[in-house]
């Protein structure tokens, strides 16, 4: 495990190492915006001139929180609202607090008790500053706190203000049209309480304003940052924000984000009860095969709290909204209980990211998107995973470990979650890789183009407002008059899928590949949890694109073979002391006929670990092998030994 120190007077030279994100790079042809679509651009200009802060800066800045989107109003999953990201998390702290939606236990292994911990919210008063910023700039501009959310322009006068307050508490010079005189302003602006995270978030501002960006808006606007090459800031000032000193003497992060080392606790309470997390020896005792994205459905100060818990649940990495700052809580090489099934726990990673799924629209920062994915492509790198979506798992995709456990099973990060962004920034694009005859398609709509109807995200079956979205709605015919696709493990008794933004019995996501059954028109049909399910896929906006891959079906002359939530080994693996794990179906069935994108082929392995005392936990192997496949909206398994791999275009 290699160790790393931060040294904060090195923030300048650290610039140079962020290695460029994919996303980071200008688009467009480079002409100036139009003036019909230049509003956005001119407030930037008046906000900059008005407060006198480098306009580079001003766009720097809102780039990174936001990319300049408006959002139309609506709070990022941390409370920020417009293109500045003004915070008031006030509007956005949820009445019920993360693990409470479903009945999972975030363990996932029946071996020991189930672990459902509830949360306790934090008074709201108690809020750090970094999620208040809107009250404070409405004093700063005398602009109501309605105006600062709801209007483009009132938002980026906002944030010059609180940047030109941060550059005279930082004793810079007021007056300079020096973007690098304002690095102390910046790392203010981010709202962190430690130095690291300060200069890692002015470093990546000042990354974009190097390099320069170029994009259109949510809103439709075309907005332009000119690249400024060359710029040195002056990181020397930082030391008059009397920032803490953070430790990173512990983690396994990237050198490109900031990271401290908040550890969960692993002690024994209550009667032959121990938590959170159990001792493990990863990658030697079993490898590491995913990473799992969740959201926190609180504040990080919750989210930190909750973790160093020993009563509580655990995962390995908390990402910060406001500034995409890390706290690493285990050693890689011990697992957490996190993603409601143990067999993915015991081979995975858990990056927990702070947010609120209240609002419908809620969105994520583009600090945070970009910490995460430096995060998990130096994870996939160093554990050798690959980067596409039956590796990198969201806790949606998680499945349930038996029948029983389907309908708990949790839903973060939910249909906004921006898949798309997410794997551009770690080089990996979903893009078309085959011709029409390739035989998979890869879910991949337009998300801010792509606005499915949902219901319940407020109030059961409310309508949720139109917002960018990375799921796909699937039907039992190419209409979209015909019924939903049914999930019979969510809904036992056959029951109708719906289109709340919980259910996920007839919904694809981003990323995701599927065999095609069928094509009719503007519609795909895919296979999906054992039946032909249709999604529209217009040629002028299609929501897939063709690919190709290995797929599996029943071996010859089965009508139809069983699918799995976890690869456990059969029962004459176990030696004699230990209690074998059943190898339970699942009540789905993959039938003859039907294909299924693969995503490898893993071993049966249980992790025995049921004691605080670590000599008793054993990785316990069979002869039986399994394929991970895309089979619905979550991944499943099925036995080596019941199927055949054939290419997809077969």
């Amino acid at each position: 495990m290699r160790r790393r120190l931060t040294r904060t007077s090195g923030a300048v030279a650290s610039a140079a190492l962020l290695l460029p994100l994919l996303a980071a790079a200008p688009s467009g042809s480079g002409s100036a915006p139009g003036a019909a679509s230049a509003r956005l651009q001119s407030a930037f200009a008046a906000a900059a001139a008005e407060y006198q802060v480098p306009q580079s800066v001003l766009l720097g800045v809102s780039y990174l929180q936001s990319r300049w989107d408006g959002h139309a109003g609506a709070p990022s999953v941390s409370g920020g609202y417009g293109p500045m990201h003004l915070t008031d998390a006030r509007t956005a702290i949820k009445e019920a607090p993360h693990h409470s939606h479903g009945t999972e236990d975030a363990r996932g292994d029946t071996a020991r008790p189930a672990r459902t911990p509830e949360a306790e919210l934090p008074d709201p008063a108690e809020l750090p500053e970094r999620l208040s910023t809107l009250p404070r700039a409405a004093e700063l501009t005398g602009l109501s706190a309605e105006e600062l959310r709801t209007d483009p322009a009132a938002n980026v006068r906002g944030g010059a203000a609180l940047l030109a307050a941060a550059q005279r508490e930082a004793g810079a010079d007021t007056d300079s049209a020096n973007p690098a005189d304002w690095y102390a302003a910046v790392a203010k602006f981010s709202g962190a309480d430690d130095q690291a995270s300060a200069a890692s978030y002015a470093n990546e501002v000042f990354a974009v304003i190097r390099d320069g960006e170029e994009r259109t808006t949510d809103a439709g606007q075309r907005v332009r940052l000119t690249a400024t090459r060359g710029v040195e800031p002056d990181a020397a000032r930082m030391e008059k924000l009397g920032l803490r000193r953070a430790s990173a003497a512990a983690t396994d992060c990237p050198e490109t984000i900031s990271c401290e080392w908040v550890p969960a606790p692993y002690e024994e309470f209550g009667e032959e009860d121990y938590g959170n997390h159990d001792k493990a020896d990863r990658p030697n005792d079993q490898k590491i095969r995913y990473i799992v994205v969740h959201d926190t459905e609180g504040t990080w100060d919750t989210a930190l709290k909750l973790v160093q818990d020993p009563e509580y649940v655990s995962w390995q990495y908390t990402l910060r909204s406001t500034d995409g700052h890390v706290a690493q809580h285990l050693k890689l090489k011990d697992v957490g209980w996190h993603a409601g099934n143990w067999a993915i726990n015991s081979q995975s990673i858990g990056l927990e990211h702070e947010g609120f799924l209240t609002k419908p629209d809620a969105w994520y920062t583009e600090a945070m998107y970009r910490s995460s994915a430096r995060l998990v492509k130096y994870l996939a790198k160093r554990y050798d995973i690959p980067l596409d979506r039956q590796h990198v798992l969201g806790h949606d995709t998680v499945p349930g470990t038996t029948t029983s456990t389907i309908p708990g099973m949790h839903t973060d990060p939910g249909p906004y979650w921006d898949w798309q962004h997410y794997f551009t920034l770690m080089g990996k694009p979903f893009e078309r890789t085959a011709g029409s005859d390739g035989g998979l398609v890869t879910v991949a709509p337009q998300y801010g183009e792509h606005k499915p109807e949902f219901t319940g995200c407020t109030e059961a079956g409310e309508k949720c407002p139109a917002h960018g979205s990375s799921a796909v709605r699937l039907h039992t015919e190419p209409s979209d008059d015909a019924p939903l696709v049914k999930d019979i493990g969510l809904r036992p008794g056959g029951g109708d899928s719906t289109i709340g933004v919980n259910d996920l019995g007839s919904r694809v996501s981003t990323g995701q590949q599927y065999a095609v059954a069928d094509r009719e028109g503007d519609w795909t049909a895919i296979w999906y949890l054992g039946q032909k399910a249709w999604f529209k896929n217009p040629k002028a906006q299609p929501t897939a694109v063709d690919a190709e891959g290995a797929t599996v079906t029943p071996k010859a002359g089965a009508e139809e073979i069983p699918v799995y939530g976890r690869a456990y080994p059969e029962s004459s693996a176990y030696p004699a002391d230990i209690k074998p794990q059943p190898v339970s179906p699942l009540p789905y069935k993959l039938l003859k006929g039907q294909k299924y994108a693969v995503g490898g082929k893993v071993p049966g392995e249980y992790f025995y670990s049921p004691t605080f005392d670590t000599s008793t936990h054993k990785v316990v192997r069979g002869k039986d092998t399994y394929y991970e496949i895309q089979f619905g909206h979550r991944v499943a398994f099925v036995r080596a030994a019941d199927v055949q791999v054939v290419p997809s275009g077969s």
